[in-house]
């Protein structure tokens, strides 16, 4: 191969390569344009660039609007607000490094069903409704036949260390900073109730529903521990925001 013939193929293949980027540029402008432009075709579920709908079908970029959201502790807020849950602003709690709540609020309603009164964050609480409605409701008409008229919980906030099988970990528990909810069971609207305590372990559909939400719980939440976890958990679904991710 001559010098000549070496310095033009250097050159085709440069010319090449910049065309490939100027096409790429070119594509991803259009794309960002369609996205941004107000009157865009693309639903607001599909569009990673619209703010997150809690009742909206959960698709390939609900996750990215959920994290922006989480991030954002004005567009969790207004989040909450448009599905219609109720989320009473309340001052930051300060108590120390470890303890403590930011974004705090108190819930007591989310899309479709009640809460009795619980102080926590509004990224706990987002994660919540999206399991509420997502998960909960629809399992429990799809298995009981029924709807689920009201969540039961222990608390979120709790100032304290964890606590494991063999005792007090070093470690402080999320819910120092109420970073995760505790769920007992749920109050249907055929007037029965059923808790993890009494119904996890029968036979029949009652138990097939709450493994259901269990499992779908770890859609939303990055830490769930279930009655199969341990007898520390025997009588409820622990729901963490933050974690490495584990569900059991």
């Amino acid at each position: 191969m001559t010098k000549r013939t070496g310095r033009r193929r250097i050159m085709h293949l440069a010319a090449s390569f910049f065309s490939i980027i100027v096409f790429l540029f070119l594509v991803g402008s259009s794309g960002y344009l369609l996205l941004s432009h107000p009157k865009t075709p693309l639903p607001d579920h599909w569009n990673p660039l619209r703010d997150l709908t809690v009742t909206a079908p959960v698709t390939l970029v609900t996750k990215f609007q959920l994290n922006r959201a989480l991030a954002d502790e004005a567009q969790c807020r207004a989040t909450l607000s448009e599905a219609g849950v109720t989320f009473s602003r309340m001052e930051d709690l300060v108590i120390d490094q470890n303890c403590g709540i930011s974004g705090r609020g108190e819930l007591s309603g989310l899309v479709s069903t009640r809460v009795r009164g619980v102080e926590t964050r509004c990224t706990t609480a987002l994660r919540l409704a999206m399991w509420e409605h997502h998960v909960v409701q629809p399992a429990a008409r799809d298995v009981l036949g029924t709807d689920v008229r009201a969540l039961r919980h222990l608390g979120s906030y709790n100032c304290r260390r964890m606590r494991t099988a063999q005792g007090q970990d070093g470690r402080w528990s999320s819910h120092a900073t109420a970073d995760s909810v505790d769920i007992a069971g749920v109050d249907l609207a055929d007037g029965r109730t059923l808790s993890l305590l009494q119904d996890w372990n029968a036979t029949g559909p009652d138990a097939a529903f709450l493994r259901r939400i269990g499992q779908g719980a770890c859609d939303w939440f990055r830490v769930v521990l279930s009655p199969n976890f341990n007898r520390l958990h025997a009588d409820h679904f622990h729901l963490q925001g933050p974690g490495w991710g584990y569900c059991r």
